[in-house]
């Protein structure tokens, strides 16, 4: 209480003085980063960054980036012969297949490489067929060349790691 009383005070003497009060924009929040590790991706470690970038292109409120050494990973992205999957043990936390099978197919590489981090960022497949959905995986043709999440599955992720908002400090600026 004495805290709101010395606040409007404050504000009132600004005022008296000739002194603007603004209120700063919230500061932004840092993105959480998740470290992956795409050494055994094996022929597929260029499209696993591929697939990261991408969404860092797209979401703020949490970054994908190469583990650094001596760093232990949050993802860890492997390469084999079957289908793609992602195994998620926590928002945020582990390890996808590059799976040979779908790319033998002819489904485009960044593609699914961005469609299994989707999964690691908390997004469940979608089977609607539509290109224009990164989370329909294999429901949209083997043509489809977007490796883009849409706009609501970006925000789905910003959502899922949004940070607690922080609050806008006054700031007293002269008017002079």
């Amino acid at each position: 209480m004495l805290r709101k009383r010395l606040s409007a005070a404050l504000v009132a003497v600004a005022m008296l003085v000739g002194l603007q009060v603004a209120t700063a924009a919230p500061a932004a929040a840092a993105a959480r980063i998740l470290y992956y590790d795409a050494s055994q991706a094996q022929e597929f470690v260029a499209v696993v960054n591929q697939g990261a970038q991408i969404w860092n292109s797209k979401v703020t409120n949490v970054q994908l980036q190469p583990v650094p050494a001596g760093r232990t990973p949050n993802i860890r992205v492997y390469a084999d012969n079957g289908w793609p999957r992602t195994y998620s043990t926590s928002l945020g936390n582990g390890r996808w297949y590059m799976g040979r099978e779908a790319v033998n197919d002819g489904y485009y590489t960044p593609r699914i490489a961005a469609h299994e981090f989707g999964h690691i960022l908390g997004l469940p497949d979608r089977r609607t067929g539509l290109c224009a959905d990164l989370m329909s995986g294999s429901s949209a043709p083997v043509a489809c060349k977007n490796a883009n999440p849409n706009a609501t599955e970006a925000a789905t992720v910003n959502n899922l790691f949004r940070s607690a908002a922080a609050v806008p400090a006054r700031e007293y600026v002269w008017a002079g």
